[in-house]
């Protein structure tokens, strides 16, 4: 295992330090085999108004070969177990069900490319399909397994796939970017130049651009403390006013520029289409601004650098 807990290839470890996975082991033979019963797997001829837990003994001869339907109980008093009531309730041969492990299929790859996990179901159940646990745990199948997808190449634009893996078809792809390996959305690869954008996992409600259409009568007041109110004393219109949220951004992939101007994946809710990462208002002449914009790249391996620098327009 790596440090993070995921299995790796065994050449990663040192195979003289390897400890024994198997040693020899002695028991002494037994006579009988106690079984332990859920009574809630019983069919309804068993005429059992709740679900209960029941223990019998059957003779270790071949009981492993057995299926449940099969198995014999034996006297008691060979036995050092004393015998469930319920027993005489409850017919407990037609309540066996032999219960296995089932498995489903194994999913895709967690990664495109390079070494990733893959995770399937696994579950006990018994010959009716109902759930169970009287499976034996160490025959358990493996629900997840290292898994290689392709190799990992360096390419660093949405070109270099048109042209290098013959893709023409628009879509998530994973470029490495500054070094990084980061998914970005390739648009136009039909085209002669495809651009790439970045999708915004959180989506629209946390990446959106507004410029406030409301104005004050008297501009040179600030009501309600600067806060957002409805009922002010307001006229609606101002021509530059509009509010777009955005799904994509386009990115310059060598200078990691985003093109604000570029609406392909956005959509204008009302008034003008407002450039992502802008606000404005014709609010007040006061300090008291109202337009409101937002950012949030979480979940897409980027992140706002800390010298972005907005610039300022008229007042406040």
């Amino acid at each position: 295992m790596n440090q993070n807990g995921i299995q790796v290839n065994e050449s990663f470890c040192n195979t003289e330090k390897k400890p024994s996975s198997i040693k020899k082991c002695k028991i002494i033979s037994c006579k009988y085999i106690v079984i332990t019963v859920d009574t809630s797997q019983c069919p309804a001829r068993c005429y059992l108004d709740h679900a209960q837990k029941m223990t019998f003994c059957v003779e270790a001869s071949g009981a492993w070969n057995n299926r449940g339907s099969g198995l014999q109980s034996v006297v008691y008093q060979d036995c050092p177990l004393l015998p469930s009531q319920l027993l005489k309730e409850c017919n407990v041969r037609t309540c066996l069900y032999a219960a296995m492990w089932q498995v489903g299929k194994w999913n895709k790859c967690s990664v495109l490319c390079g070494t990733g996990i893959q995770e399937r179901r696994v579950e006990c159940r018994t010959e009716n399909s109902s759930s169970s646990d009287l499976c034996i745990l160490h025959l358990k199948p493996q629900a997840r397994r290292i898994c290689h997808a392709a190799d990992c190449e360096p390419l660093t634009s949405c070109k270099e796939i048109q042209m290098n893996k013959n893709i023409r078809k628009d879509g998530e792809y994973l470029l490495t970017v500054k070094g990084r390996m980061i998914k970005i959305y390739c648009s136009d690869m039909k085209l002669q130049n495809p651009k790439e954008y970045l999708t915004l996992v959180k989506g629209q409600e946390d990446n959106f651009a507004e410029v406030y259409g409301y104005r004050l009568q008297n501009p040179y007041e600030c009501p309600f403390n600067g806060n957002r109110q409805k009922g002010c004393t307001c006229r609606n219109d101002y021509p530059a006013a509009g509010y777009t949220v955005f799904r994509k951004i386009r990115l310059d992939l060598n200078s990691l520029e985003i093109k604000t101007t570029d609406f392909r994946f956005a959509h204008t809710i009302l008034g003008k289409p407002v450039p992502f990462a802008t606000a404005g208002d014709c609010y007040s002449a006061a300090k008291c601004p109202q337009g409101q914009f937002g950012i949030n790249l979480a979940g897409t391996g980027l992140r706002l650098s800390t010298t972005a620098k907005w610039i300022a327009q008229g007042n406040y």
